[in-house]
């Protein structure tokens, strides 16, 4: 399983700097949550269907970003709707897929170094507290990228549980996600294990005659 979803492109997403669309991204979620507003999450949500279509990805890409997370999106819609009612539950919806869809465009449009990189800047000032700001980027790194992992893997279990005539049941298809997901996660640690990555700053090494 590929974790980066990169599509290489000269448009001004792509040229925009990597701190900026993560600055965008956490905007827009504290935004939406700050302000749980129907008509703001449906403004934000046409807004970012435009940058997809505005960028050239198109709808295909639309689709395959929303379509594993529709049950996800409907069952909380539905418990949205059974505890308030059907405005509360749109607007659940809405919020959910746009930070969905902005969190994606955000992968597609940037490399996963350039978004390393980008995490590591921001997080200087850990250093003096003792934590290491390149490896909390590459966890930071991976988390977001994972989104639409989380997506693909959904879409097949959701597949392999429709062949068994259990599309319908939520536990039959979310065990199985989790499980699944727990699984890369600890390749992903013995791949990076095995290679020995370790960001930390090496100390430079003493140069010239020691002998006394």
């Amino acid at each position: 399983m590929i974790l980066s979803d990169y599509i290489p492109g000269t448009g001004l997403l792509w040229r925009l700097p990597p701190g900026s669309k993560l600055l965008a991204l956490a905007a827009l979620g504290t935004l939406l949550l700050a302000v749980p507003r129907l008509d703001l999450a449906a403004l934000t949500f046409a807004a970012v269907i435009a940058l997809y279509l505005g960028s050239g990805l198109g709808w295909r890409v639309i689709w395959r970003i929303l379509r594993p997370m529709l049950v996800i999106l409907a069952v909380i819609a539905g418990a949205q709707w059974w505890l308030f009612d059907a405005l509360s539950a749109a607007m659940v919806a809405l919020r959910l897929a746009a930070l969905l869809l902005f969190a994606s465009l955000v992968t597609l449009t940037t490399r996963a170094s350039d978004m390393i990189a980008a995490f590591e800047r921001a997080l200087f000032w850990l250093r003096p507290l003792g934590v290491n700001p390149a490896k909390v980027s590459l966890a930071l790194s991976l988390a977001l990228r994972f989104i639409p992992v989380l997506g693909a893997i959904t879409a097949e279990v959701r597949e392999a549980q429709r062949a068994r005539g259990l599309e319908r049941s939520v536990i039959a298809t979310a065990v199985p996600v989790i499980v699944r997901l727990l699984k890369m996660a600890d390749d992903i640690a013995d791949a990076i294990e095995a290679r020995g990555y370790d960001p930390a700053p090496q100390s430079p090494r003493p140069t010239g005659d020691t002998r006394p």
